[in-house]
């Protein structure tokens, strides 16, 4: 539970030059206060060293668009736009102005968009030359401002001559420019901002996104600890069903001087309400749901553009392509979930799925859970044909098309779950080649040019080290980096079995089991439940709860059995997994830790009242639940920044589970632990941060009121007064698992 540091260094966030031949990775062999970056040269693998100026300005990671016919990359330094060639030491000045300019990217070879301010613009690079092509302002049209002069305005005027001839002054000049300027098209945002600008390849046409934020009230926590030395106030989010957003998608037709604001009111299924207001006999379909637009994606040539709209409550996500000389929209796909959109590749919380356009402008790509698994798709513009491109029980992460426009890569969970390989298919589909080895996770970053992967690659019971392969199946990895501390390599970590049990619904569970010598074996177990709700954690690579997974070597060396399942709700096995907990949280999530519970005691000889629960945030809240709706199976649990009441979260990742408290209440109340706490019998540890924005103090302190006035022994409160959710202090660390050490110690033990 110490910092870290103490474990050794592992290497993060890797990135290529522009020529492919150096990798760039954070590093920290030196145990300084922060990472650097370290630099390893592909035919100079054994040299790793902290990378300097000269190198770095080669790095990917400089630049934000880059012309693929004639190798020129543009960047952005301190608001002025510069292009680079990979032959010269260094970029070349090309736009110097005293406004930021922001969103470059080639247009083609020799024309580049950009935006200024509120409006777009094309540079030309041939003739050096500057034009703005949208006329966007802020606020109403002149027309529609009121005019009305007050009573005391009106006084004033006729007051003081100075004011009466500053006014017709004033009209003049307004009547000489709109003269001018009459021709003029202007586009007028009222009270909205624009952002997501994207210019067209064919130059006809500029999209942009239009958004405007509502007053919410926001909650606070109070920092006890203030340099000050007194109580400040800290802003957080908003709880669920208060946040109040909404995007539009405006296109701006460059030939007829023109914009439309993008309708989607006819969308098929726009008017359909979700199931559950059955119950509260709410249906009323008269009325088209809000949607929210993610950014136009144009063809390659500029002619043709799509765009992913989702509606707000999350349960429809329609592929659409837009008219860009009426702004009109014709759905190409449409996905409905009673539950909600998501899955990898779709995204959980809004328009931020994968959607782009082959090569050849006729055909887009997507990711869709259709067959209950997120694949690949492509849809032929003309025709409507859809084809998958991948299929099967295993799902698709991150594609993206090669270089030569002949294949895809990505990465993918296929022939086994509790792992992440490499792969290479053709652009129609295929054969799928995997192009990475070894048990464990690989995460690939491809060289520009192709030829090179740059793997960081780990195992349940190792930490990631970078690897450097070339880009062929027979080719061998080589290890460029060894992190592991002395003190670290002299424990031999445990590698956990991966096994299936049975649930109540005949449902075959994943888990990872840490099981200790039989010599030292004391019959008892600990449950861990892990956080984030959509995660998984029951796989064969090395976890982001490395704390907890040395706590499990702890555990097993005392003698306990150790589960950690993937519950229903988890990431990475399908639709159905992960919408099982919809509308009730605290349901088959908690039955697979009562149905884990009940392996336990029959496949290893658990003794049934030796059996403890923990896990921290979503970890945390099944665990109180267990503590209140199942005390007959857990004897003692440590709920760490729990969640104790739903209605009190934030909104992006609560409502899709159960829609919002005002239209949904019967979700929020039995889903959350802060209703069952009369069902309390065992031994209960609460841990939480004061200064949590997340899952807040608050959550904690309304639960404890509820169980002193319920009259509940055998709990108790630690706080952290410094932390937020995720812990940042040792100190925290170590106070808080000894804490759950000795609550499993002192009531699993005879």
């Amino acid at each position: 539970m110490q910092d870290p540091k103490w474990m050794g260094t592992f290497p993060s966030d890797v990135h290529w030059d522009i020529n492919s031949e150096h990798v760039f990775f954070d590093y920290n062999p030196e145990k300084n206060p922060s990472d650097s970056v370290y630099v390893v040269n592909i035919k100079k693998p054994n040299l790793i060293q902290k990378a300097n100026k000269k190198l770095l300005l080669k790095s990917e990671r400089n630049f934000i668009s880059k012309h693929d016919k004639s190798s020129q990359y543009l960047s952005l330094d301190n608001g002025n736009l510069m292009i680079y060639e990979p032959k010269f030491d260094k970029p070349k000045l090309l736009l110097d102005l005293d406004r930021n300019i922001r969103d470059a990217e080639f247009l083609n070879e020799n024309k580049i968009g950009l935006v200024i301010g509120n409006n777009a613009f094309i540079f030309d690079i041939e003739n050096v030359k500057l034009r703005q092509v949208t006329q966007i302002e802020k606020g109403k049209k002149p027309e529609e401002q009121s005019n009305e002069e007050s009573w005391i305005e009106k006084e004033n005027t006729s007051l003081i001559k100075y004011i009466a001839k500053k006014k017709e002054q004033d009209s003049l000049q307004k009547a000489y420019y709109d003269a001018q300027n009459k021709d003029t098209y202007t586009f007028y945002t009222d009270k909205k901002y624009a952002y997501g600008f994207q210019i067209s390849a064919s130059l006809n046409a500029v999209a942009f996104n239009l958004s405007q934020s509502h007053p919410t009230t926001t909650t606070k926590a109070a920092d006890y600890v203030d340099d000050s030395g007194y109580t400040t106030m800290v802003d957080a989010r908003p709880k669920v069903g208060k946040e109040s957003r909404q995007s539009s998608l405006v296109i701006y037709n460059l030939k007829n001087d023109t914009a439309y604001v993008v309708e989607a009111t006819d969308l098929p299924g726009i008017k359909n309400q979700p199931k559950y207001l059955e119950e509260y006999g709410e249906i009323n379909e008269d009325e088209p749901r809000p949607v929210d637009f993610s950014r136009l994606v144009f063809s390659p040539n500029g002619n043709l553009a799509v765009v992913e709209v989702r509606s707000q409550d999350n349960k429809d996500r329609w592929i659409c392509q837009v008219d860009l000389n009426t702004g009109k929209l014709t759905s190409l796909d449409h996905q409905n979930d009673e539950a909600w959109i998501g899955g990898p590749g779709i995204g959980n919380y809004g328009p931020s799925g994968v959607l782009g356009w082959l090569p050849d402008n006729k055909h887009i790509y997507f990711q869709s859970e259709e067959t209950g698994f997120s694949h690949l798709y492509t849809l032929n513009i003309d025709s409507k044909t859809k084809t998958a491109l991948t299929s099967g029980n295993y799902e698709v992460f991150n594609p993206e098309i090669s270089k030569d426009e002949k294949h895809w890569y990505f990465t993918a969970s296929k022939g086994d779950l509790g792992q992440r390989h490499f792969f290479k298919m053709p652009l129609q589909g295929g054969q799928m080649t995997r192009l990475t080895k070894g048990i464990g996770r690989h995460q690939v970053t491809l060289s520009p040019d192709e030829k090179y992967m740059a793997d960081v690659f780990s195992k349940a019971n190792q930490p990631q080290e970078l690897f450097i392969k070339k880009t062929k199946v027979k080719a061998e990895p080589e290890q460029i980096t060894d992190g592991q501390s002395e003190a670290f390599k002299s424990y031999a970590w445990q590698e956990p079995e991966f096994i299936e049990f049975k649930a109540e619904d005949g449902t075959m569970v994943p888990a990872r089991l840490y099981q200790p010598d039989n010599a030292n074996r004391n019959n008892a177990a600990v449950i861990f439940v892990h956080g984030a709700g959509y995660l998984q954690n029951a796989h064969k690579w090395w976890s982001s709860y490395f704390r907890e997974y040395m706590f499990h070597n702890l555990l097993t060396d005392l003698g306990y059995t150790v589960l950690d399942i993937d519950y229903r709700g988890s990431a990475g096995y399908g639709r159905d997994w992960r919408t099982a907990i919809y509308r009730h949280m605290g349901g088959k999530d908690l039955s697979d830790q009562v149905d884990g519970a009940d392996y336990l005691k029959e496949q290893h000889g658990t003794h049934p009242d030796k059996i403890g629960i923990y896990g921290g945030s979503y970890g945390g809240f099944i665990t109180l639940m267990a503590l209140f709706n199942e005390a007959d199976t857990f004897k003692t649990g440590a709920a760490l920044r729990s969640v104790t009441d739903w209605a009190h979260y934030n909104h992006d990742y609560t409502s899709n589970i159960l829609n919002t408290p005002e239209q949904d209440p019967k979700a929020y109340r039995r889903s959350s632990p802060i209703y069952f706490a009369e069902g309390l019998k065992g031994h209960l540890l609460m841990a939480h941060g004061v200064m949590d924005t997340n899952v807040q103090f608050q959550d904690i302190v309304r639960l404890s009121q509820r169980l002193i006035e319920l009259g509940k022994d055998n709990w108790e409160l630690a706080i952290y007064p410094v932390e937020g959710h995720g812990f940042t202090e040792p100190e925290s660390w170590t106070d808080e698992y000894k804490r759950i050490l000795k609550l499993f110690e002192e009531t699993l033990k005879d």
